[in-house]
């Protein structure tokens, strides 16, 4: 089932054909869909080692050119690995956009069951923040983040309702309401990688092994990245994380109505066609509600 308007086909025959006329000395190389909550790209996996990703929308995809432009800039300076291009695709009369191969990254989404330790987790993830706040953001680095909270008020409150059924709507709204009163943002932009949800942390015995998906990554308020505080932990790891990068009170809340507005965003949006992606942006709901009422 396609999740937006506009949204190409693509299949692994469609795959076969762009690979085979762009990257002869993979053609051998199996095929297979890789079954993810991703939104934006289809993945398929060429053999053991490599992955290509094709953008499902005209909208999205530039980001895999941003990617190509700075993954290889960022990746030294991190401590947790991050995606690898290693061959850029161009569009045909089959295949409308720019789409990207991989190196292929072991490890799977974050989930409570596969994590040894919490805190280790949480300590984890608040270094690769830093790491990436501590990269020049110089040099021609694209914006990134949210527009400011007050931007998004119409919006938000439009999805929280939409919603109702699925959270509790009247405490999500009162949730939202106390996040507004949060001071804007004014201060120093720095890197960040903008979309740190479950589906883009990877785990591998035990540990964070990798952060993927950085086509929303890019220089802005340092709040974007703090919302892993709700959309990727529990109570436990929230503490953690919130002491391990020193965030002020006007940062924290700030950062909660963001994690707020993107979790009620995508459950009205792909409630019948990415039901996986809508299970953990309930869940930051539900952490959001408790961290408030706590």
């Amino acid at each position: 089932m396609k999740m937006h308007d506009g949204e190409v086909d693509i299949d692994a025959a469609l795959v076969g054909r762009l690979v085979a006329a762009q990257f002869p000395q993979l053609t051998d190389l199996p095929i297979s869909a890789i079954q993810s909550t991703g939104t934006v790209n289809a993945i398929y996996r060429l053999g053991d080692h490599l992955y290509a990703r094709l953008p499902r929308v005209q909208s999205w995809a530039q980001d895999l050119d941003k990617e190509w432009r700075w993954l290889p800039e960022l990746a030294p300076q991190l401590s947790l690995r991050v995606p690898e291009p290693v061959g850029r695709g161009h569009p045909t009369s089959s295949y409308p956009f720019s789409w990207a191969i991989y190196r292929w990254i072991d490890g799977q989404p974050y989930a409570d069951e596969l994590v040894a330790d919490e805190h280790q987790a949480a300590k984890d993830l608040a270094q690769f923040v830093v790491e990436l706040r501590r990269i020049d953001p110089g040099g021609g680095a694209p914006r990134g983040g949210r527009r400011p909270l007050r931007e998004l008020d119409a919006v938000t409150r439009a999805a929280i309702s939409s919603a109702r059924g699925v959270i509790d709507s009247d405490a999500a709204t009162a949730a939202w309401e106390r996040a507004l009163q949060a001071p804007a943002w004014n201060g120093t932009p720095v890197w960040i990688h903008g979309d740190l949800l479950r589906p883009n942390v990877l785990v591998l015995d035990g540990r964070l092994c990798a952060v993927i998906d950085f086509g929303g990554a890019g220089v802005g308020d340092p709040a974007a990245d703090v919302i892993a505080a709700w959309s990727v932990f529990g109570h436990t790891g929230r503490g953690v994380f919130r002491g391990a990068l020193d965030v002020d009170d006007a940062t924290w809340n700030r950062a909660r109505g963001y994690a707020l507005h993107q979790a009620a965003l995508i459950i009205p949006y792909y409630g019948e066609t990415n039901p996986g992606f809508v299970a953990p942006a309930t869940r930051t709901v539900e952490e959001i509600l408790a961290d408030v009422s706590g």
